[in-house]
């Protein structure tokens, strides 16, 4: 019976122990982070890999989802779009807000975002992608024409997120 209690006691220490540890390394893990959000609070639901809207477009089509990924991107203009890229793949997308509601500031390019907001797609003419082309070229200074442009089939189908709201990371010195 002595053994079972100095066994039983060690076990509890140990556990004790490495529930403790993992909290520290947690807190030393965060401390160092700062985070700033725009818009509505992101609600506690799934992260949507981007990869899997992609793959599964029609299904995500008008719904909400989060997303997570590093800014790779920052509308030069009024700052009413991010463009984030996925950290596990080479996916990307435009996250889009309605201009004065949410401003991206200039700097948060390469932060890390948690975004919540509608999955769209937009279509286009050929005539609206050569124009879409030529204002994100003017937005960082560009000047193009329509006989600058070239189109693929990509370029007729933008999928996006209408973003509600965003939670940028900033790793602090």
């Amino acid at each position: 019976m002595r053994l079972s209690v100095k066994i039983s006691l060690f076990i509890s220490i140990i556990l004790m122990y490495a529930g403790c540890s993992k909290a520290i390394e947690k807190d030393i893990d965060t401390a160092n982070i700062s985070s700033e959000n725009f818009g509505i609070e992101i609600s506690d639901n799934v992260i949507s890999p981007m990869t899997e809207l992609f793959n599964n477009a029609d299904s995500y089509l008008d719904k909400n989802v989060i997303i997570q990924g590093k800014i790779v991107d920052v509308c030069p203009m009024k700052g009413c779009w991010i463009e984030v890229k996925d950290f596990d793949s080479e996916k990307s997308i435009r996250v889009k807000v309605k201009d004065g509601e949410i401003v991206f500031p200039k700097n948060s390019k390469n932060k890390e975002v948690l975004v919540e907001g509608i999955f769209s797609k937009l279509d286009f003419t050929e005539e609206q992608a050569i124009q879409w082309k030529i204002h994100l070229a003017e937005e960082k200074g560009i000047e193009l024409t329509s006989e600058d442009i070239e189109l693929d089939a990509s370029d007729l189908v933008e999928y996006r997120i209408k973003g509600l709201g965003a939670q940028i990371t900033t790793q602090l010195n």
